[in-house]
């Protein structure tokens, strides 16, 4: 037996009530450890990866870009969706040039995490990509970015005011002026 068997809630149905491109959506209704029942509201979501692309000199490349259930505009690291059967770096790589036009010589895994494990599967895999060779952007046919490049201090401030919102960028943001720390300290 497990030793966290008692947290465990049991399935008794299923039901799909949305399968769409991105995501599909069903409600499960559980037995819970007490013996009582609850519905389950579950957003399952093929996976993603997000890359840190972090250039020779030291600045982080950013897509500017209009997100639609916010309604505005918010700076984010480079990410997407993996296609089915696809590898996270495989991703990434395709990713990082699609978007920013950037290749890297060297492409490391910083993280993954789920995103929102209260109603969503979604596992997410931040890369820190470095040795940027920079090309043509090509984003997706439906995909409006402006590429930048920040310092460290800019990135901050962007923080700061709100621009830099989404939870892999602030985790990126962190995880690089940890690295800057570590470097110099």
């Amino acid at each position: 037996m497990n030793k966290y068997e008692h947290l465990h809630e049991k399935t008794i149905s299923s039901q799909s009530i949305y399968d769409g491109r991105i995501i599909k959506v069903k409600v499960d209704e559980v037995q819970l450890p007490n013996g009582k029942t609850a519905k389950r509201e579950i957003v399952h979501h093929q996976g993603a990866v997000a890359v840190m692309p972090i250039t020779d000199d030291g600045k982080l490349v950013a897509v500017r870009q209009f997100r639609k259930p916010l309604e505005r505009t918010i700076v984010e690291i480079p990410a997407g969706k993996l296609e089915p059967g696809e590898e996270p770096l495989s991703c990434a790589i395709r990713e990082l040039e699609e978007e920013t036009g950037y290749v890297a010589k060297k492409m490391e895994l910083l993280s993954s995490f789920y995103t929102s494990p209260g109603f969503a599967d979604e596992l997410l895999h931040v890369y820190v990509a470095t040795g940027l060779t920079k090309g043509e952007s090509r984003p997706d046919e439906d995909e409006f970015v402006d590429v930048l490049e920040l310092t460290l201090a800019e990135a901050r401030e962007l923080h700061r005011s709100g621009e830099i919102r989404d939870a892999k960028t602030v985790v990126a943001l962190f995880a690089w002026e940890n690295r800057m720390l570590r470097s110099h300290g």
